[in-house]
């Protein structure tokens, strides 16, 4: 039978789940799996799916999707747009979407992997499909390796993945070297003196010192790098008090830091600690503040070799023109840890799910930036054809090209 992905797709738009809370998606990618003969394991890195297809002696190729959804409330006015609710890690019901597609990477998984099977008297070697949790928390592949996935399953001779992207539908953007930025998010805690709002001077005001550390930050990206390099300093979260009339004892911000390499790193890292201590400093705080790393990514590089083999075969697959070298995105990723832990080259490469009319039009206009919704917006939405079937011809092409 075969499977019907656009309904899947739907379904899994509609129920989205947050980190490591992905059960319902778990076990649906797991059934299908099982239906097309592999061999599943569920619950490795908390809620991950490993299938295992082994079609004869050959090559070992892991193919990865994530599955877990964002605390975003659904805003674009589809008949099937996600309602659902979670409960995020600090015990607060949130709204739940799937605002990254990690929907239409389960669903066009799905349909490779089926294919694949149809087409197993074509191939030879072992296939290891990977459903991972909590990419958005960039923990999942890394909980996933700690379970044991290295010595629990055959070993890969490469490591391939996709994302859905704001390109026009039926374009794929692949390039050779990094791919996607390095990451770091850090809490930062600014110590204050608090008390009552009316006699700030027997205090020392965690809030303005926040807000001059987050204008200071800025700095980094804007007189700290070479206007010709990459760097992002984002401050997604600030934290302080609960009452107008009283002054805090405390702020909390949460950053997002990305960076091309090592080298560029060091630096936005040594800067933003600067920063932050100078700035306390200059308040008057008498307590230093603290810099928590709460995650680390490294840098999404594509091996150049097999960047070429699998570039080659989604030309084919899909027609030269098709295939483009999108440059790098600032966004980061956790799937490089699988091809890194393993010693295995990687191939992660985009494609799009905006209507190509829809695209080229904004394009026209100068209006891409306004008019396409990009990954993480409450308005994201990829059309669901010919986004699928792109999907699933690309995984698929990219697969063959390395299974014997």
């Amino acid at each position: 039978m075969t499977i019907d992905l656009e309904a899947l797709y739907i379904d899994l738009h509609q129920h989205p789940e947050l980190s490591f809370q992905e059960t319902r998606t778990a076990g649906i990618a797991a059934a299908h799996l099982r239906d097309l003969g592999l061999e599943v394991d569920e619950g490795i890195g908390v809620t991950g799916v490993v299938g295992v297809l082994a079609n004869g002696a050959g090559p070992v190729v892991w193919v990865r999707a994530d599955m877990d959804g964002l605390p975003v409330e659904e805003q674009t006015g589809l008949a099937y747009a996600s309602t659902a609710k979670g409960i995020d890690p600090a015990g607060t019901t949130v709204p739940v979407m799937h605002a990254c597609g990690h929907d239409m990477h389960v669903t066009a998984m799905t349909g490779a992997v089926e294919r694949l099977v149809a087409e197993r008297d074509e191939w030879s070697g072992t296939l290891v499909v990977l459903i991972q949790p909590a990419e958005e928390y960039g923990a999942g592949a890394r909980a996933m390796l700690d379970d044991g996935l290295l010595s629990r399953y055959p070993a890969p001779d490469v490591v391939l993945g996709q994302h859905v992207t704001p390109l026009p539908a039926g374009v794929v953007g692949v390039r050779s070297g990094t791919q996607m930025a390095a990451s770091d998010g850090l809490t930062v805690t600014l110590h204050g003196r608090g008390g009552h709002g009316s006699r700030p001077h027997s205090t020392i005001d965690p809030v303005v010192m926040a807000a001059a550390t987050v204008m200071r930050l800025q700095t980094i990206a804007s007189r700290e790098i070479d206007p010709r390099g990459v760097g992002v300093v984002t401050v997604g979260s600030i934290h302080a008090g609960l009452k107008n009339n009283i002054i805090p004892a405390y702020a909390t911000l949460e950053l997002s830091l990305r960076y091309p390499d090592e080298a560029a790193r060091d630096k936005v890292l040594a800067s933003v600690e600067r920063i932050v201590r100078a700035e306390a400093m200059a308040s008057g705080a008498e307590r230093e503040p603290e810099i928590r790393t709460d995650h680390t990514l490294p840098a999404t590089i594509n091996d150049a070799d097999a960047t070429a083999r699998a570039t080659a075969a989604l030309k084919r697959a899909l027609g030269d023109a098709s295939v483009i070298d999108p440059g790098m995105f600032t966004g980061s990723e956790d799937v490089s840890w699988f091809a890194r832990d393993a010693g295995a080259p990687l191939v992660f490469w985009f494609w799009g799910g905006v209507d190509a009319a829809r695209f080229a039009e904004a394009e026209a206009a100068g209006r891409l930036e306004k008019d396409i919704p990009t990954n993480h917006s409450p308005f994201f939405a990829p059309e669901i054809h010919p986004t699928i079937d792109v999907g699933v011809t690309a995984m698929t092409a990219a697969a063959r090209e390395f299974l014997g």
